[in-house]
């Protein structure tokens, strides 16, 4: 178990009685208090059109210079035999595109360099930067050898839970890149969650229930956690925003679960004592959610891309002493939304099964316009989230199933 601890206030601050750190109200903490944040808060953006739906569902081009390997049923791809440096735009447009579906994809032996890899995120879109991040370009993100159960006691951020990448802002990341310079031969995995299937798992009653919450995100617990622990100062203004508790995916069109335990503090439509107990439900939900769950061991050289819309994730903490060191980019994606005619992973599966049983294995017939399935109204589907309509979905039978096009999304 890590055994390490950081640089809290708290730990300077030890009771006399018990012997243990006594918690400094953030206003008293030398740490906090006097920090003035160099920006304003951001005001929301259109990012530019996601590069996913430029993409040739079937993905022939990138699956011409690349194996994939599915690490499990639910979520996590290996692309074997592709250098990410060698990737054209057509490609990298499929690699967005089996990003949205299948939540994170991992190379190794990677040549990418960090400038390489700054330019090649900015064909997906504005570049992101995190609070605490001093570069426009980039991030670096280290291991994680602090014991976190103790530093829970002192610390009001969750810091080595599951999270969506800042996910308080008005405009949250879509995609993620971190790619390892330095790594430990053991420790320091990371693992994701696939909130496709997280929705997925839940009762019918319970998916009727949380379809019409919101969730509240709020970037005040890392603010002061950041400053107190890091001794770095924040960017900008801590931030509370609410998201739907369920989003619909622009691109695919699914529903994903929106609910992680780093960020998200309560449901606004909830009293305080249904809304902690719903929080302890999911927190339970995510951690049980081995079926939907895939760990990625690093070694240096390797790559993951990853979709915060549909997605959660953690370092595992360890006792490790070599370095651990990736290069983390971010683009901005669009503000969080939910359509009620947007349908579950699942439910989609079982659909277009039966559309395929019934002989209409072209999608010409019974199966509609993306996210406006339930409707039946192919003419007039809802926007995307960037502000585009979404054409038919295309339900085609190959060797690995069914998959659907929702890739081609009117300008």
């Amino acid at each position: 178990m890590p055994t390490k601890k950081s640089n809290l206030a708290a730990y300077q601050n030890i009771s006399p009685d018990s012997g243990f750190p006594v918690v400094i109200h953030p206003h008293f903490n030398p740490n906090i208090k006097d920090h003035v944040p160099d920006e304003p808060l951001r005001k929301e953006i259109t990012p530019p059109k996601d590069r996913a739906f430029f993409a040739d569902p079937e993905k022939i081009a990138l699956f011409s210079v690349a194996k994939p390997v599915d690490l499990t049923e639910s979520i996590g791809t290996v692309l074997e035999g592709a250098q990410l440096s060698q990737l054209d735009e057509k490609q990298l447009d499929e690699l967005a595109a089996l990003v949205n579906e299948r939540g994170v994809v991992f190379f190794r032996d990677q040549d990418l360099t960090t400038e390489q890899q700054v330019k090649l995120f900015e064909h997906y879109g504005i570049l992101d930067r995190h609070p605490a991040q001093k570069s426009q370009r980039h991030v670096t993100i280290k291991g994680s050898t602090l014991d976190h159960r103790s530093e829970a006691a002192y610390t009001p951020w969750p810091n080595g839970d599951f999270h969506a990448d800042t996910s308080f802002e008005i405009n949250p990341p879509s995609y993620s890149m971190l790619r390892m310079e330095e790594h430990p031969t053991i420790g320091g995995d990371t693992a994701w969650v696939s909130q496709y299937g997280l929705y997925d798992a839940l009762s019918d009653a319970m998916k009727r229930f949380v379809d019409g919450l919101h969730t509240a995100h709020t970037s005040r617990l890392q603010y002061d956690t950041i400053l107190d622990s890091w001794q770095v100062g924040p960017n900008r203004p801590p931030i509370d925003t609410h998201h739907p508790a369920v989003r619909t995916h622009p691109v695919t069109g699914l529903k994903a679960l929106n609910v992680n335990n780093g960020f998200v503090t309560s449901f606004p439509e909830l009293k305080k004592e249904e809304s902690d107990k719903l929080l302890e439900f999911f927190r339970f939900h995510i951690h049980s959610a081995d079926d939907h769950y895939v760990r990625w061991k690093w070694a240096v050289g390797s790559v993951a891309m990853w979709d915060n819309r549909c997605t959660v994730h953690r370092v595992i903490p360890g006792n490790y002493d070599a370095p651990r060191r990736g290069i983390r980019t971010t683009v901005f994606g669009e503000k969080p939304y939910f359509d009620q005619n947007s349908e579950g992973r699942e439910q989609r599966a079982a659909r277009l099964e039966k559309a395929a049983l019934n002989g209409n294995t072209n999608g010409t017939a019974d199966v509609k316009a993306g996210v406006n399935a339930k409707t039946g109204d192919a003419s007039n589907g809802p926007e995307n989230g960037n502000g585009v309509e979404a054409k038919a979905e295309v339900a085609s039978l190959n060797g690995e199933g069914f998959r659907y096009n929702e890739y081609d999304g009117k300008a």
